[in-house]
């Protein structure tokens, strides 16, 4: 795989909200980091994390100008959270978000066929719940009526810091004591019935009929919500399904190591493995 490094990122960026959708009268923003030059670029859809039920657009802002910077169009919504929707408002958000930028790519001079997703912590469970059920009714029940013709299958995903595991991190978040996690826990998922459903590793356990586009996975070795061996077993669940899926481990790393962090150690190689993952997979 080609090795992207700083000096790629040479590209001049505009940023701009736009509004992708409206829910009970208010407008859901998009914010969309867009490359200059000709492209076509790869397109990604990144959605934030904050534990299910907090953040919005903005998080992880610096990943978003650094991927536009070089030449992959980024849009990061806000999608509804507790208390204005638990599971799984969030998702037919972020499906008709992947519809949404599929529609517009050529327009933001991407291809329908090269957008793909990222998300963080919270947001990068989403994304794989989201890419593996692009087509589940439920998650699919908002209409785009400009493009009622578009699905939400997705090109590639990445999840950084995945809480891969719902069920696993709200039992960890009890024996920690952490009141608050285990509320937002709560808040979202409701019951823990509904945490195993939206279960990734349980998804692929199960043997779900689910889509399984290119995928990588990064976090560290050290995150005390996500296991090693949690991120292991969804590998081999996705490769064993016959899925493409690569990993990476940061040493000592804990969970959000790099969150609103660009200096982070890991930082300048996470996003150089990004990267090099979506350049693959657009080519």
């Amino acid at each position: 795989m080609p090795t992207a490094t700083l000096a790629d990122a040479t590209h001049d960026v505009r940023i701009e909200d736009v509004e992708y959708q409206r829910q009970g009268g208010k407008a859901m923003l998009a914010r969309v980091y867009r490359p200059f030059g000709t492209g076509p670029f790869p397109a990604a859809l990144q959605v934030h994390g904050g534990a299910w039920t907090g953040k919005d657009r903005t998080d992880n802002d610096f990943m978003a100008k650094a991927l536009a910077q070089r030449g992959i169009l980024v849009a990061s919504i806000d999608f509804r959270m507790p208390p204005d929707g638990g599971y799984p408002a969030s998702l037919q958000d972020i499906n008709l978000g992947i519809r949404w930028l599929k529609a517009r790519a050529r327009l933001y001079g991407s291809r329908p066929d090269w957008v793909g997703s990222f998300g963080t912590s919270s947001g990068g469970h989403q994304v794989l719940l989201a890419a593996m059920r692009a087509d589940d009714p439920r998650y699919a029940a908002l209409t785009l009526p400009e493009a009622p013709e578009i699905d939400a299958r997705q090109a590639w995903v990445i999840s950084g810091w995945g809480v891969l595991d719902p069920l696993l991190r709200y039992h960890l978040a009890k024996q920690a004591g952490n009141s608050g996690l285990v509320e937002n826990h709560h808040a979202f998922w409701g019951t823990e019935a509904a945490m195993s459903e939206g279960s990734i590793p349980a998804i692929l356990d199960r043997g779900e009929k689910v889509r399984l586009p290119p995928a990588l996975l990064f976090g560290g070795d050290a995150d005390e919500w996500v296991p090693v061996e949690t991120t292991q077993r969804v590998v081999a669940g996705w490769r064993n399904a016959g899925g493409e899926i690569d990993v990476e481990f940061y040493p000592g790393a804990d969970h959000g190591f790099m969150t609103g962090k660009p200096e982070a150690r890991y930082a300048a190689r996470a996003l150089d493995r990004m990267t090099a993952f979506i350049r693959k997979h657009t080519a």
